[in-house]
């Protein structure tokens, strides 16, 4: 169980790391759309993807509470790993570390990499591939005919627990993510260790933050790629009277760290899967 002082703690930290990205790149949003001439190369990954059905969700954040409707559509079963990401750069040397432009990635891109196409040592191939910019991560998608999946496919995935579709109004539902959440060097973990939730989708939550194709679509005025934000201060953490649910704290992490986002910053525990449109009229569910 986690405690009232421990979410603050956690709040503080999102918020402060908001207010210094924000500060740190000030004249640079990274926003920049991505114009190049060179065609993106399948690297053939092998991941399963599952049906969701789609449905409807209250969204965490806006005065209005209307439910919205979230049609039908496919998404990873686990995030892309370091393995999948490492035949990408092979297969598309202009998403190399010591080639990307710094428009699409921060200095912090694959940091940890020793080598352009040399995973860490101690990496395992299998675990989720972080320190991937929003850029970086739309090119691995195009480039497997795919998509990053958006917010609200991800949030209505991440409604569910392991039994049923949506469990966000059990209290152990949000203390138990927000204690994954507190968990240090989770994303060095391979994937899909625990079990998956009532979709089949594994690691939600215990492993790392996940890029949305429109992940600063809450705090943006206009389209989430223009980078105008409101002078409300949302992307400092300053606003969660604006939440529908003030109580889901772990939901509150999730939107006030995209919320400090910009396409081409890269952090240490921030990842991405892949989605896709259907139009599927049934699927098997559990």
């Amino acid at each position: 169980m986690f405690s009232t002082f421990r979410i603050y703690i956690l709040i503080a930290a999102v918020a402060l790391f908001a207010c210094h990205k924000t500060a740190e790149d000030a004249n640079n949003d990274g926003t920049t759309e991505q114009h190049t001439t060179t065609p993106l190369q399948n690297s053939h990954p092998t991941v399963n993807m599952v049906y969701i059905p789609g449905g409807e969700y209250k969204p965490f954040y806006g005065s209005d509470t209307a439910l919205v409707q979230v049609p039908p559509f496919l998404i990873d079963e686990r995030a892309v790993t370091n393995e999948e990401f490492l035949a990408f750069v092979k297969a598309n040397p202009q998403w190399q570390r010591s080639r990307v432009k710094q428009v699409y990635a921060d200095s912090n891109y694959l940091k940890l990499w020793p080598g352009d196409t040399t995973l860490p040592n101690n990496a395992d191939p299998e675990a989720p591939v972080c320190d991937i910019s929003w850029f970086a991560a739309k090119a691995y998608a195009k480039s497997v005919g795919k998509r990053l999946p958006t917010l609200d496919e991800w949030e209505f995935v991440a409604m569910a627990d392991e039994k049923v579709a949506n469990a966000r109004k059990k209290p152990e539902y949000s203390n138990r993510i927000v204690d994954l959440y507190l968990q240090k060097d989770r994303q060095f973990k391979a994937v899909k260790k625990t079990a998956p939730n009532y979709w089949g989708v594994y690691n939600m939550f215990d492993l790392i933050w996940e890029w949305t194709d429109d992940f600063n679509s809450v705090m943006a005025t206009e389209d989430s790629r223009v980078g105008e934000y409101d002078d409300k201060g949302l992307f400092c953490a300053g606003s969660a009277t604006s939440a529908t649910d003030v109580l889901n704290y772990a939901a509150f992490m999730r939107f006030a760290l995209r919320g400090s986002l910009k396409a081409n910053y890269t952090v240490a525990n921030l990842g991405f899967r892949c989605a896709k449109d259907s139009n599927a009229l049934a699927a098997n569910k559990k």
